[in-house]
C-alpha cells in the first residue's frame, strides 16, 4: 500500500471512529462503549473484506497504528464533547459520510492490488465503507443506514464505480482516487443536506 492511501486510510479510521463515539454519545454508553463502538465503526468494514479475501491476519492486527488511531479519536472525542445534547443532529452523519468516501475507495483499490475484477472491487469497496456503520447501527439497536431509503449505499456504488472505470480508462492513481472520494461524499451529502431518499418498497400500502 502506497504511502497516501495509507494516509488515507489512517484518516478514514479516525473518521469513523468519530462516528461510533457520537453515536455512543448519543446513546449515554460509557467510556468502555464509546471504545467498542468507536472500534467496530472505525474496523468493522475492513476487518470483513480482509476476511473475504483471506488477507488474514487482518490489517488492525498487522498494524497497530489503527488502534492507536481509534483510542486517540475516542480520547480527544471524549474531551470536547462531554454531554450528547451538545452535539450537533449533522454531526454524526456527516463524519460518517466522509469515512463512507474514504473507505469505499480503500476498499476497492486493495481490491484491485489483489488482481480481482472491477465488479468485485466495487463489492468489496462497498463492504468496506457500509460494513463497520452497520454493526455500529445493530449495536444501537438501529435499524442501518444502508438498510434505510437514504441514499447511502448507492453513494458508495457509485464512487467505486467511478474509481475503478476512471483507473480502466488510464487515469492517474492518485486524481482517480480524489473524483472518487469527492464523488462519494457529494452524492452522500446532497442526500443529508436535502433528505433525498429512493423510493420504499412498500407492500403494505398496496395491499390497502
Amino acid at each position: 500500500m502506497s504511502q497516501w492511501v495509507y494516509f488515507f486510510d489512517l484518516c478514514g479510521t479516525a473518521v469513523f471512529a468519530l462516528s461510533g463515539a457520537l453515536a455512543a454519545g448519543k446513546h449515554r454508553m460509557d467510556p468502555f462503549g464509546v471504545i467498542v463502538l468507536a472500534s467496530v465503526t472505525a474496523i468493522g468494514g475492513g476487518s470483513i473484506r480482509d476476511a473475504l479475501i483471506g488477507a488474514t491476519p487482518v490489517f488492525w492486527i498487522r498494524d497497530h497504528n489503527y488502534i492507536i488511531v481509534i483510542l486517540v479519536t475516542v480520547l480527544i472525542c471524549l474531551a470536547m464533547v462531554r454531554r450528547p445534547h451538545r452535539i450537533s443532529q449533522y454531526a454524526l452523519p456527516v463524519a460518517d459520510a466522509f469515512g463512507l468516501a474514504l473507505f469505499t475507495i480503500i476498499g476497492a483499490e486493495k481490491a484491485l492490488n489483489l488482481g480481482l475484477s472491477g465488479m468485485i472491487a466495487v463489492v468489496l469497496g462497498l463492504i468496506t465503507g457500509v460494513g463497520g456503520g452497520i454493526i455500529r447501527d445493530i449495536l444501537c439497536r438501529q435499524i442501518p443506514m444502508v438498510l434505510r431509503t437514504e441514499i447511502y449505499a448507492t453513494a458508495s456504488i457509485f464512487g467505486g464505480i467511478g474509481y475503478t472505470v476512471s483507473l480502466a480508462y488510464g487515469m492517474g492513481d492518485k486524481m482517480a482516487l480524489f473524483l472518487a472520494m469527492t464523488s462519494t461524499l457529494f452524492i452522500r451529502l446532497c442526500a443529508i443536506k436535502w433528505h433525498l431518499s429512493l423510493p420504499a418498497f412498500d407492500l403494505k400500502s398496496k395491499r390497502e
